[in-house]
């Protein structure tokens, strides 16, 4: 019975060491498998952050580095652990060192040149300003008569105008900007409309 037992135990205890070991090769495998993969997405995704005639981003420097010195001490399992958690800060790095290059790339190609200006107005405005802009194409042809007119439907349609056209001139760098020309519209809606305002009331 005795010998049994102690058959019994050495069986399990085969068995766990069997199994102890097989893990442990197991892991082994796993981090050998997962240095392959890594050196090869480090080898391919240079081309995704890195900027030609610049250094790489020290921020992925430092977490390839940080991937390279996981040393395989200890148990394998801990070490597939430790190595995950520099994987995880090597992916943060490369995101966001493509994203960078990606917006700078995409700031430089929408950018407008120097002697160019790029507007952003809404649409109500946009034509406001082309019924304006062909207003004044048409009183400046030689052969214009003045017969048919054009007004604002009242003060508000006129600030709204007058919105439109200030933030098209802002634009305008300063040294080539009109003078006065916001303080002109602004007072010639003071005049027209505040002295009937009076009167009405």
């Amino acid at each position: 019975m005795d010998i049994l037992a102690i058959l019994a135990v050495l069986l399990l205890s085969l068995g766990y060491a069997s199994l102890s070991s097989a893990r442990s090769y197991f892991a082994r495998g796993r981090l050998a498998g997962m240095e392959e993969a890594t050196r090869e997405v480090i080898r391919g995704l240079g081309a995704h952050y890195e900027i030609a005639g610049q250094p790489p981003p020290k921020e992925v420097v430092a977490a390839i580095e940080g991937v390279k010195s996981v040393a395989p001490h200890g148990s394998p399992e801990k070490s597939v652990q430790r190595y995950h958690t520099k994987l995880w800060t090597f992916g943060d790095a490369v995101g966001s060192a493509c994203w960078r290059k990606g917006f700078e790339a995409c700031r430089q190609r929408m950018s407008p040149k120097p002697d160019r200006i790029r507007l952003d107005l809404p649409i109500d405005d946009l034509l406001e300003i082309a019924s304006l802009a062909h207003l004044g194409f048409r009183k400046m042809m030689p052969n214009d008569r003045g017969i048919e007119t054009a007004r604002f439907d009242g003060e508000d349609h006129a600030r709204q105008v007058a919105r439109a056209l200030d933030r098209l001139e802002w634009a305008i760098p300063d040294a080539q900007r009109p003078l006065d020309l916001a303080t002109t519209r602004v007072a010639m809606i003071h005049q027209w409309w505040e002295p009937r305002d009076k009167k009405s009331a």
